[in-house]
């Protein structure tokens, strides 16, 4: 029977983040109540075969959801999926969010792993980016959600504005030591329509220059290996056996069900998204990608050399490209900054702050 991953999410948060352009409102508990019956609604109209190995509730705010609410959409997923016993289970939280009773219920729910948006732990970089949280909060709470949960992630942004790469280091010093097990590093990147840009444009926020992200990014990937985390991807850590297994499948192609307003799912081969309203959601709206032979051989060299599994080449020859014929392939084998073993083929970490040019040199 197929394995496959389900992701769920929940548009909602108490205040949208200054950077923030992911699909997320703040709205009241009326709308909320309606949206969780149209996704449980949605699980039960696509319940499919097959044995759910991993489940991610993501956002958004999911640890805004009551107990109640958050009760309803589990119970949906556990009456129309066979989910394994032992699956991986996350769910993102906000540090001010999480209280004791949330974090008992999501336990009693089986939710075995934690992703909180930490972000920085530097109160003024805080309050600029528009979190809500502290740095003693989010200490605080990440103590409190240790007591309940061993598999618990962080989210560290790089580049923001005063912000090097002594000081990310410090920050994931204090994160280790409180027990954390996976630390995910990301770019900022400034969107535009975002409250963040508009602060850039008019010379009220200044973020680090690229060569200084680059520079406090590698200070950061440095300290986190040399404390025994891997580097399984481009911008996450972890340290052995504590990998998002639901990225890894993503990372691998592996087939997933996204439920819920602008979720993406993928059967192999086409990917599906929901609509991004509230109004197209309710009506079923859905979006189809059907991809070409190029684009899939796109997707398996960008995601497979971003990250551990990497590149299987007789996969790629199954879909009529040899990437050793590339014109660039024999000179990064020969300065190290692609490495073979048996079929597969991988980026080299040292290299990962250059893996945009480089693959893209590779695409067919």
């Amino acid at each position: 029977m197929k394995e496959l991953s389900i992701y769920v999410h929940i548009p909602f948060c108490e205040r949208k983040c200054n950077y923030c352009a992911f699909v997320s409102y703040c709205t009241g508990e009326k709308e909320q109540n309606d949206y969780i019956d149209d996704l449980c609604k949605e699980i039960e109209k696509r319940k499919c075969d097959g044995v759910v190995r991993t489940i991610y509730i993501g956002g958004g705010t999911p640890s805004i959801l009551t107990p109640q609410q958050i009760e309803k959409v589990v119970k949906a997923i556990y009456d129309n999926f066979d989910v394994y016993d032992n699956a991986e289970f996350t769910i993102e939280a906000n540090p001010n969010s999480i209280t004791q009773e949330l974090l008992l219920t999501w336990k009693k729910l089986r939710v075995n792993r934690l992703s909180i948006g930490v972000q920085s732990l530097k109160d003024k970089s805080l309050q600029k980016i528009g979190r809500l949280h502290t740095k003693n909060e989010a200490l605080e709470k990440i103590k409190l959600a240790r007591k309940c949960f061993d598999n618990v992630s962080a989210d560290l942004i790089v580049g923001l504005e005063n912000e090097n790469g002594k000081d990310l280091c410090r920050y994931a010093g204090q994160l280790l030591e409180l027990g954390v097990k996976h630390i995910s590093c990301y770019l900022l990147e400034v969107y535009e329509n975002t409250k963040l840009f508009k602060d850039v444009c008019e010379k009220k926020y200044f973020p680090l220059s690229d060569d200084q992200t680059v520079s406090a990014f590698n200070k950061l990937a440095n300290y986190l290996q040399d404390k025994g985390m891997e580097r399984y991807e481009i911008s996450n850590f972890a340290y052995p056996d504590y990998e998002s297994k639901h990225n890894l499948n993503y990372w691998a192609r592996g087939e997933y069900l996204g439920f819920g307003m602008s979720a993406h799912s993928f059967d192999g081969k086409n990917r599906t998204a929901n609509a991004d309203s509230f109004e197209d959601y309710k009506s079923g709206k859905t979006f189809q990608e059907n991809l070409t032979v190029t684009e899939e051989l796109e997707e398996i060299i960008m995601l497979g050399l971003r990250c551990k599994l990497g590149v299987q080449k007789d996969k790629l020859q199954s879909l009529g490209f040899d990437i050793t014929q590339n014109v660039y392939y024999d000179d990064y084998i020969k300065q190290g900054i692609i490495q073979e073993k048996d079929d597969t083929i991988y980026l080299n970490h040292v290299f990962y702050h250059l893996s945009n040019t480089i693959i893209a040199n590779l695409l067919p």
